[in-house]
């Protein structure tokens, strides 16, 4: 089991100092959130990797079909490079219907917002090699050129491409597909039949893993180094803490990310997480 921990808010200073702690005190994965409109998440993590050696960096989460392919293939990339191939590209949908999220734009419905996400995927996968390469989809296309002026980033240190995990809706077998294919599963649960999201459990958890060791078979993949995250709270004088991440470890979880999302006041925040990351974490072992 690996141990990551999400600054629930902060600036790209938070970042660089939080994620020394976090280094120091055995956690394995420093996450930041990821904005419509704010303070930009991959300034948060380039500064994080300035300050460490380590420790995994990564967004909780980013909605990759509300970005332009190549622009995030740029921004991982250079943090990528930054870190020496440490960063973890957590991918999702982004929120339905939350005015909040649609400040700027219309929600284009999930149909068009997963389509989206497999073509920004598929382009992903090409913009993260040194080749040219030409792409044409129902949203995106891509010529090929010989050379680029000024020349395109330099490919991300993880071949063949940077770790990539994806939000799978258990049990709708389109989205955990998605989750199956690329390189860890962040668990969200739908109640049938109306098809809203639920309280995940370990139950569920673990039927998921066993659709996804049987997808990936399908496809000729093993579940060696595939991820599977479990997210939760655990408080830092919680000496019981590791009982609550065993039932996910039980299940099949290989990573247990801590996340407390109860405040957005920075000083809040920044006092709370320096509590949390300097007790360590909720090991199991």
């Amino acid at each position: 089991m690996k141990y990551g921990f999400v600054m629930a808010y902060g600036d790209a200073r938070d970042a660089a100092e939080l994620a020394v702690i976090a280094e120091e005190n055995g956690w394995d994965g420093f996450f930041v959130w990821e904005s419509i409109w704010g303070i930009d998440a991959w300034v948060m993590l380039g500064a994080a990797a300035m300050t460490t050696r380590r420790i995994r960096l990564g967004t909780m989460l980013t909605p990759v079909p509300r970005r332009k392919p190549w622009d995030l293939a740029g921004q991982v990339s250079t943090v990528d490079n930054l870190s020496g191939g440490r960063v973890i590209l957590a991918a999702g949908l982004g929120v339905t219907g939350d005015e909040r999220f649609w400040l700027f734009e219309d929600d284009p419905g999930r149909k068009v917002r997963a389509e989206l996400m497999d073509e920004s995927l598929e382009m992903l996968s090409h913009l993260w090699r040194d080749e040219p390469f030409e792409y044409s989809g129902k949203h995106y296309r891509a010529k090929k050129v010989a050379e680029l002026m000024p020349p395109a980033p330099p490919p991300p240190v993880q071949q063949p491409r940077v770790t990539t995990w994806m939000v799978g809706a258990w049990p709708r077998p389109k989205s955990m597909r998605r989750a199956a294919l690329q390189d860890g599963w962040l668990p969200n649960y739908i109640v049938p039949p109306g098809g809203e999201p639920g309280d995940l459990t370990p139950t569920h958890l673990a039927e998921g893993v066993d659709w996804i060791r049987r997808e990936r078979a399908a496809h000729d993949l093993t579940m060696d180094g595939y991820d599977v995250v479990a997210e939760g709270s655990t408080r830092a004088e919680d000496r019981n803490a590791a009982d609550t991440v065993r039932l996910w470890a039980e299940a099949g979880a290989t990573w247990w990310i801590d996340a407390d999302w109860s405040s957005m006041d920075r000083d809040v925040v920044r006092e709370a997480s320096e509590r949390r990351l300097k007790a360590g974490p909720p090991r199991i072992d």
